[in-house]
C-alpha cells in the first residue's frame, strides 16, 4: 500500500494530471477550444487523491475558527449611587457645625466691616482668665440712642475686668447681646476662622453626601447646588439676625 494515498503501490503511477482546472485557465481558454493533455498540470503524487482528485487542506475547526482573544473589559466609570445613611448623618452633623459657627462669626463680622454701634461699657464683674474669662457690663452707646444691661463682653484686657471699669466697646445694636472690646487685628480673628469653618463644613457635606458622584452631569450639578446652598442660607440667616 502507498502510505501516502492508501492505493495500491502498482496501481498509482508516480505523477498524475489535476483534474480541476483553475480559473485563469479556463478564462483564458475560449469555447471552442479543446484542452491540451500536454499543457495539462502534473501535481506529485503527495498533492492528489489516488483518483487524481487535489488534497484540499481540512477546514480548522469550528472551534478553533471562533476563538478570539478575549480582552479584559475596561472597568465602568461611573460610579455606583453612595449608600444614603452615612451622607445623610454627615449632612445633618456638617449642617449643625456650620450653623453654630456662622452664629458666633455673625457679629464680629458686621462689627469688622464698620456696622457698629460705638460705645462704652461699665463691667459688673469677670469669672474666669485668659481664654476661659466671661464678663457682663452695661453698654452705653456714645450716640444715647439706647442702653443695654447684662450683656457680655469680650475681648476685655487682663488688667481692666475689675468690676466697676469702664471699657470702649462696641455692639451691633440694641438687640444684641455681646458687646466686643477688641481692637485691631483681634476683631477679625473673631469672625474670619469662623467663616472658613462653614466653608470647610460646605466641601465636607459635598464630599461625603455624594453630590459629586452622582451619574449624569445634571443630576451633579443640582446635588451640588443644594449641598452648597444649605450652609450658604444657614450663614446669611445669622448675618440677617444678627444686623
Amino acid at each position: 500500500m502507498e502510505p501516502t494515498t492508501g492505493a495500491p503501490v502498482d496501481a498509482v503511477p508516480r505523477r498524475v494530471p489535476v483534474r480541476q482546472q483553475s480559473r485563469l485557465q479556463r478564462e483564458g481558454r475560449s469555447d471552442g477550444d479543446t484542452p491540451d493533455d500536454d499543457a495539462a498540470f502534473w501535481a506529485p503524487i503527495e498533492e492528489v487523491h489516488w483518483d487524481g482528485t487535489p488534497v484540499r487542506e481540512d477546514p480548522a475547526p469550528s472551534r478553533d475558527r471562533g476563538f478570539r482573544p478575549v480582552g479584559r473589559r475596561a472597568p465602568s466609570r461611573t460610579a455606583p449611587p453612595p449608600d444614603p445613611l452615612p451622607g445623610l448623618a454627615a449632612l445633618v452633623t456638617l449642617s449643625l457645625v456650620a450653623a453654630f459657627f456662622a452664629w458666633v462669626s455673625a457679629g464680629p463680622f458686621w462689627l469688622a466691616v464698620g456696622h457698629a454701634r460705638v460705645g462704652t461699657v461699665v463691667l459688673d464683674g469677670c469669672t474666669g482668665d485668659g481664654l476661659t474669662q466671661r464678663c457682663r457690663g452695661t453698654f452705653t452707646a456714645d450716640d444715647g440712642r439706647f442702653i443695654a444691661h447684662g450683656v457680655r463682653v469680650s475681648g476685655v484686657p487682663a488688667g481692666e475686668n475689675a468690676s466697676g471699669t469702664p471699657v470702649p466697646a462696641r455692639m451691633t445694636g440694641p438687640d444684641a447681646g455681646t458687646a466686643y472690646a477688641d481692637t485691631g487685628a483681634g476683631r477679625h480673628l473673631r469672625w474670619l476662622p469662623g467663616l472658613l469653618v462653614v466653608l470647610a463644613c460646605t466641601a465636607g457635606i459635598v464630599r461625603w453626601t455624594g453630590s459629586a458622584r452622582l451619574p449624569g452631569r445634571r443630576h451633579r450639578r443640582w446635588a451640588v447646588t443644594a449641598a452648597i446652598a444649605g450652609p450658604v442660607l444657614i450663614t446669611v440667616g445669622f448675618l440677617a439676625f444678627a444686623w
